[in-house]
């Protein structure tokens, strides 16, 4: 048995989460999707939207866009968040700030459970510690996106709302 065969066998397995959500975005992923792709598409249905059309967008998000760089179920993650949140608004988009809040609190969640959002750094190129498997980025993922989907973080970002209002009303008031 070679040593990586060995380090394969005494690593231990992850636990698989039961959550609907990560059970269909990881049996994407086991169907040749990429992690960006088995996320994102998972919520086509949901969200209206074509999952081929989707397919075909996240392709080069996948192997942390190409490069091992953002972690391509982290982009999904975001992709999700302009799906929802996005007013499509070509001449005056009004909303930005939400699905920035949005976004940031879900890769927030992500980092805090998996230690980072790089794929190179997840997948332990460099420090041969390996900090989750691409299935369980997939899972964590698209089980942090159900949840915001189903509205599970409002109260986190209404909060935040009112901070980035706060700030804004003080900013303009030490103008005048």
């Amino acid at each position: 048995m070679t040593e990586d065969a060995k380090a394969a066998a005494a690593k231990p397995k992850e636990k698989r989460s039961d959550n609907p959500d990560a059970v269909r975005a990881v049996a994407r992923h086991h169907k040749k999707y990429n992690c960006a792709q088995a996320v994102a598409c998972s919520f086509c249905e949901q969200l209206g939207r074509d999952e081929k059309e989707v397919f075909q967008l996240m392709e080069g998000f996948g192997f942390g866009m190409g490069s091992m760089g953002t972690c391509g179920a982290v982009s999904a993650m975001a992709a999700v968040v302009g799906m929802k949140e996005s007013d499509g608004n070509l001449d005056s988009p009004a909303s930005k700030r939400k699905s920035y809040r949005a976004a940031k609190e879900l890769i927030r969640r992500f980092e805090e459970k998996n230690g980072s959002v790089i794929c190179r750094e997840i997948k332990g190129v460099d420090t041969k510690k390996v900090l989750r498997s691409c299935d369980g980025c997939v899972e964590d993922a698209a089980e942090l996106v159900g949840r915001y989907l189903n509205g599970e973080f409002d109260a986190v970002f209404e909060e935040a709302a009112k901070k980035e209002a706060a700030k804004e009303a003080a900013r303009k008031a030490a103008k005048k």
